[in-house]
């Protein structure tokens, strides 16, 4: 289930996205408040942007936008909005979005070109490991789109191993959506309890919410502790609330499939210009075909590379590498610039680390200082010292790190209010 402009050359591509950018800009400009305001705030003849190159000349459209003017950027009565669904306000206040009847069909084809892409089809039987509740777009997208691909779905919901593992001796799935962590629960519950995980009905799980690989591509330490136990696939993919798009691993394995008559892709500099073929930057985005909330120019945070060589899946479309990090969480340390993802990485290597968390803070010189809290089964001196030297060896510096208790850091991490582990406490701008 390869959509032919997924198929299409680089330049029928772009024709087909020039030609549904100049769509948006005159829909944005009669039925955006927000964009009405902004394009004539700004004296912008939006009839002169013709071609992707164009872009830049459209200003961003930024996170802190959405939060203050949030109602503005609805194109459509209320009484045309099916669904109301909010971001997880991981780096600031929860945004609202509203979908239409056209938008959540719009949802479900680009779940079941995303599953395809990862190899489900017909006939499969699809875990669902996430809630669907709490507005949480992702969890209806992933059932509308397994709907469309004719595919059974489990609504399990998060959590709980031994509720996980009676549904999949009962039901056999062949396919789990999941925080990839989890997948570690799963594994150490059969084998507390005698399960034979390995000869299960599962050959793959879909992954959310956590990095698998590292920026070449290959397994990172989470990836390999998953698979060195299970004889599974594992597929990342990546998406957001507010781009109601995913990117997807096809079996290759080289980066998320960019769907083009879903989104426009960029990646952008400081200056919001567009980084060298190669570079990593921000990954920035302009939606289309959606109908009550469309987005032009959106500024994710999140740092990523693109990548443009062929995929011998047959898609011709871009792709997008594994989150470098979020921009907002990048920290200057002794020199050095970090991100989470890495320093979560470090510590994925030690087994008897059983959960941790990141805590940033400005020291009395202005400075980021980082505190690294681990609960683990050997609190012993010898073993933080060989965490510290880990550190400096893939790092090349060691923050600074400290034993706590599970009872402390779980409540912390697994937030019943939040749909994924909260690792990163960032207390510079308090």
């Amino acid at each position: 289930m390869i959509p032919a402009i997924e198929k299409g050359s680089l330049e029928e591509i772009k024709i087909f996205q020039e030609k549904k950018l100049v769509e948006l800009l005159d829909y944005i400009s009669q039925n955006s408040p927000f964009y009405k305001r902004l394009f004539a705030g700004q004296n912008i003849d939006i009839s002169k942007v013709k071609t992707l190159e164009d872009l830049q000349f459209l200003p961003v459209t930024t996170k802190e936008d959405l939060q203050q003017y949030n109602d503005d950027f609805l194109c459509v009565p209320q009484h045309k909005i099916i669904d109301y669904a909010s971001t997880s306000g991981t780096l600031g206040d929860p945004v609202t979005f509203g979908l239409t009847d056209s938008d959540l069909d719009r949802l479900a084809y680009n779940e079941a070109i995303s599953f395809a892409c990862a190899g489900i089809a017909e006939g499969d039987v699809v875990q669902l490991m996430t809630t669907i509740d709490r507005k949480f777009m992702a969890g209806l997208a992933y059932f509308l789109g397994l709907r469309k691909l004719k595919v059974g779905v489990i609504r399990v919901g998060a959590g709980i191993p031994e509720m996980q593992w009676d549904s999949i001796l009962k039901y056999n799935p062949s396919y789990l959506i999941t925080v990839p962590s989890f997948l570690l629960k799963l594994i150490e519950y059969a084998e507390i309890h005698g399960i034979d995980y390995n000869n299960s009905s599962i050959k793959g799980a879909i992954c959310i919410g956590e990095s698998l690989r590292e920026q070449d591509f290959s397994m990172n330490i989470l990836f390999k502790k998953i698979t060195d136990k299970w004889n599974i696939k594992l597929f990342s993919t990546y998406a957001s609330t507010e781009m109601s798009t995913a990117f997807t691993e096809c079996e290759h394995g080289k980066g998320g499939h960019h769907h083009p008559e879903l989104i426009i892709i960029e990646v952008l500099d400081e200056n919001n210009q567009p980084v060298k073929n190669g570079e990593t930057g921000e990954l920035t985005f302009t939606t289309l075909g959606i109908e009550a909330m469309p987005l032009l120019r959106f500024k994710t945070g999140d740092i990523v590379q693109l990548h443009n060589e062929p995929c011998a899946c047959g898609r011709n479309t871009l792709r997008v590498g594994p989150v470098v990090g979020r921009k907002k969480q990048m920290i200057k340390y002794k020199g050095t610039t970090l991100y989470p993802p890495a320093m979560n990485d470090v510590l994925s290597s030690f087994d008897t680390i059983e959960n941790h968390l990141i805590e940033i803070s400005t020291n009395d010189l202005g400075t980021d200082e980082i505190l690294i809290k681990i609960a683990s089964k050997n609190q012993t001196p010898e073993f933080l010292q060989e965490i510290k030297d880990h550190f400096r060896a893939k790092l090349r510096v060691t923050p600074k790190i400290e034993f706590a208790s599970k009872e402390v850091l779980n409540p912390l991490v697994f937030n019943p209010m939040s749909r994924k582990p909260i690792r990163f406490f960032d207390y510079r701008n308090i």
